[in-house]
């Protein structure tokens, strides 16, 4: 038996699942489609929920497989999608929001980000996605990739106090929003949305990390994971493609890593001592 997956509360009162599904990287061949479905369909069965994608993913391939996937099984996924900056005026917003949902075989979308800052105003973002909202095509509207400095320009535009989450890198080696970003988005409950939460694969080779994993007969990566999902107001969107490590991600949570062995990561991934730039991929 595993234990519950915790939930992390959006600002609307609606609980997620703190474990969801990446799909970065899927979509891009279409021998690979069938195993990418059934992965996402593995995650869903194990309470894995909250699948996130995004037009820029294999240029809406990735969404196209995440409506495969989520066919039949709609309301039990709290879905989330992304558009690219440059489609981010109000009218190309709404545009793009109608090819993602067209793509997701879905008539809403639950949480709508801004994949990262771009030439369009952010006021003219906000009001279509609040348009979008309003007409239901959205349940939430959030960003992604915005320092704190983009979120306090966001909330003081119109409509802006309404942001729902930041999706940003974080884990083990890249700990900079533990300086500001992250403790500025917890003060206002603003949750997190952490992706490459095991920095895709390269963390997974540092020895300590690998000793304290086998001291609790894990995996290197269940504890990378379970780093990110001890963050309060934090979402961890791991992405795989094969069912079995769905269920390794899944286990993640059933790790009680006691506070000495926190400490040992504490040394070998030393947290932020001053403000540094927002790390991207």
């Amino acid at each position: 038996m595993h234990d519950p997956i915790p939930t992390v509360t959006l600002p609307s009162g609606i609980s997620v699942p703190a474990l969801g599904q990446g799909t970065w990287n899927m979509g891009e061949n279409a021998a690979d489609a069938a195993r990418e479905i059934e992965s996402l369909q593995a995650g869903l069965s194990l309470g894995l929920t909250l699948i996130d994608t995004a037009e820029m993913y294999a240029e809406g391939g990735a969404e196209k497989v995440t409506g495969s996937a989520i066919a039949g099984r709609r309301d039990e996924v709290f879905l989330v999608s992304k558009v690219y900056p440059w489609n981010a005026s109000r009218r190309g917003t709404i545009e793009a929001c109608d090819r993602s949902l067209q793509r997701l075989g879905t008539d809403r979308i639950d949480l709508y980000l801004l994949h990262w800052r771009g030439d369009h105003p952010l006021a003219d973002t906000v009001a279509a996605f609040e348009e979008l909202q309003r007409a239901g095509k959205i349940g939430a509207w959030g960003v992604s990739n915005f320092d704190v400095d983009d979120m306090q320009e966001l909330l003081a535009v119109p409509g802006g106090e309404n942001v729902a989450a930041n999706q940003v890198l974080y884990n083990l080696g890249r700990r900079g929003i533990e300086y500001d970003l992250l403790p500025f988005c917890q003060e206002r409950n603003i949750p997190i949305m952490a992706y490459s939460p095991i920095e895709q694969g390269r963390l997974l080779h540092h020895p300590d990390l690998i000793d304290i994993a086998k001291a609790y007969q894990a995996t290197p990566a269940q504890v990378a994971l379970a780093f990110v999902l001890e963050r309060e107001g934090v979402i961890a969107i791991p992405k795989t493609s094969h069912p079995h490590r769905v269920e390794e991600n899944r286990a993640a949570l059933d790790l009680d890593i006691t506070d000495e062995d926190w400490a040992v990561l504490d040394a070998a991934f030393p947290p932020p001592a001053r403000k540094t730039s927002l790390a991207m991929l």
